[in-house]
């Protein structure tokens, strides 16, 4: 396809990936005072996360199915649909419990939206001029980012506003994406007579990976690590993913393709996209939580000292793009990203309440260039191993796997922060003579305005210092990442979109026509 019908498909996609991206970090930033003033704890502030990208780990290899065997347009549509409708649900939350079960359903939009819009950008490009059409992704997903977290805090510190328009303001750019895709992005399609859905496989999936993040968000707080309790949440972890794997190894279309993830670098990419993704969600997650109760900032302050971060996305994305257009070559970036991101977090883990501004922007940015270099480049090497009928399914594999890295690595971290969190406030409230068993006056929930000032102090130091732990952590996994990128073949990317773009059409897949053009 030429550049313009190619730009102007992908005007409505890019809309679509900015107005999910931005329903992230827009709520990131406001967090803290959404989850203060519902009166939630620590535990609940992450399982507001952890239910959102849960959700969407769960439900991304079937989006990516899907898309191998339906419409991709209508699938947009549907799940335009269903993001619109969540995304006004949590904003109508009274309590953190619903706020949570709706934010679950707003991350299987949020999944669909992802994958989808990768999956047919891939139907169009060739894995190597794919890499600049990459630097615009790269470029959407640093504006969303930067100017997610802005936005949500200058929202939340409205007073005629509110953190509830950090949910609503999704709903006119959602619906501005449906206008734009209905005139830019027209498919013609033919369905597939022999559709099967691994719904077994899925729900195996998503029960295995939720009971596995139950157990880490509750052991060691609410039970001890050897109890009844443990063996029946991660003995049935382990059954149940177990049993998903049996289920995929046998049925002809599965949610997550074994023949893909077997092969040695679509594995490796898998096992660095699962490192990554745990180290970037896990640690960037609480960075606003961070500024704005460890280092007492207004959410809007805490929008702005976030820019370093995903300034190094923007500029990493950008020209890692275009430099593995213009030579076909992807490995060398992936390394040097993991090994920048890795020494990012190194440099995060030595923070406290009062570290200097200027050494956490430098370790800031230095995970921005990381993750820009390192993440859409690892799709690329996946991407580049199969065939275009399977590059849904590949393509939601890699995305599962980096989500589930995701969901993971918040739910662990958020439980050794909670966890050390609460020692540091026991200890600080004891010698102060303070009653831990009180509520308001303990530092329990993250409802710092109805707390006395001096057991404000003691929160602040608490999670400031507390925070360098989990980048530590953060650190240790990226470290995965860098050796399996390592092991990954120096390849040169492929032209054109298909392995064998005539055993393809044989064996009955769709071609389709993006503004006129075929693809595939």
């Amino acid at each position: 396809m030429d550049h313009r019908p190619v730009m102007r498909a992908l005007s409505g996609l890019l809309l679509v990936l900015f107005v999910a991206m931005t329903s992230s970090t827009v709520v990131s930033v406001a967090l803290p005072q959404i989850v203060g003033s519902l009166r939630g704890s620590q535990s609940q502030y992450t399982w507001v996360v952890t239910a959102t990208l849960l959700a969407s780990t769960a439900s991304t290899p079937i989006w990516g199915r899907l898309a191998d065997l339906f419409s991709k347009k209508l699938l947009l549509q549907i799940a335009i649909g269903m993001f619109v409708v969540s995304s006004l649900a949590c904003g109508f939350a009274q309590n953190t419990g619903q706020l949570i079960a709706f934010r679950a359903v707003q991350g299987l939009g949020m999944g669909a939206l992802q994958t989808l819009v990768q999956v047919i950008i891939a139907a169009m490009i060739s894995p190597r001029e794919r890499g600049r059409y990459n630097g615009y992704l790269g470029g959407v997903m640093a504006v969303a980012t930067v100017g997610g977290p802005l936005l949500g805090g200058a929202i939340a510190d409205v007073s005629w506003l509110g953190w509830r328009w950090c949910f609503f303001i999704a709903v006119p750019f959602t619906l501005i994406a449906m206008v734009m895709l209905a005139r830019t992005l027209h498919l013609t399609e033919v369905r597939r007579p022999d559709v099967r859905i691994d719904y077994v496989g899925a729900v195996l999936i998503a029960a295995g990976v939720g009971l596995l993040l139950l157990w880490v968000t509750f052991v060691g707080g609410h039970f001890d690590w050897i109890s009844w309790q443990t063996g029946v949440m991660a003995g049935g972890s382990v059954v149940l993913l177990g049993a998903a794997v049996a289920v995929e190894a046998r049925v002809a279309q599965p949610v997550v393709p074994l023949h893909v993830v077997k092969r040695r670098d679509p594995a490796l990419a898998i096992l660095a996209s699962l490192a990554v993704g745990m180290a970037m969600f896990g640690g960037a997650v609480f960075l606003g939580q961070y500024f704005q109760i460890g280092r007492g900032h207004s959410p809007t302050e805490a929008g702005l000292l976030t820019i370093p971060m995903m300034l190094g996305v923007l500029i990493s994305s950008t020209v890692s793009g275009r430099m593995v257009s213009r030579n076909g070559v992807v490995k060398p970036y992936i390394v040097v990203g993991a090994v920048i991101l890795t020494l990012g977090f190194l440099g995060l883990s030595t923070i406290d309440h009062e570290t200097s501004p200027a050494i956490v922007s430098l370790g800031m940015f230095a995970v921005g260039v990381g993750v820009g270099m390192s993440m859409q480049n690892l799709v690329l090497v996946v991407q580049n191993t199969v065939p275009l009928s399977e590059l849904g399914a590949a393509s939601g594999a890699i995305t599962f796997f980096r989500s589930l890295g995701g969901t993971v690595g918040v739910s662990v971290l958020g439980a050794v922060l909670a966890n050390r969190v609460a020692t540091d406030i026991a200890g600080g409230l004891a010698r102060m003579g303070v009653d831990s068993g009180d509520e308001a006056a303990s530092g329990t929930t993250l409802d710092l305005a109805g707390m006395p000032p001096a057991v404000v102090e003691v929160v602040r130091a608490a999670y400031g210092d507390g925070t360098g732990h989990v980048f530590l952590i953060s650190a240790c996994i990226a470290v995965i990442g860098v050796i399996a990128t390592l092991f990954l073949t120096p390849v040169r990317l492929r032209d054109s979109v298909d392995l064998a773009p005539a055993a393809d059409e044989g064996a009955g897949a769709r071609k389709e026509t993006v503004g006129g053009t075929t693809a595939g």
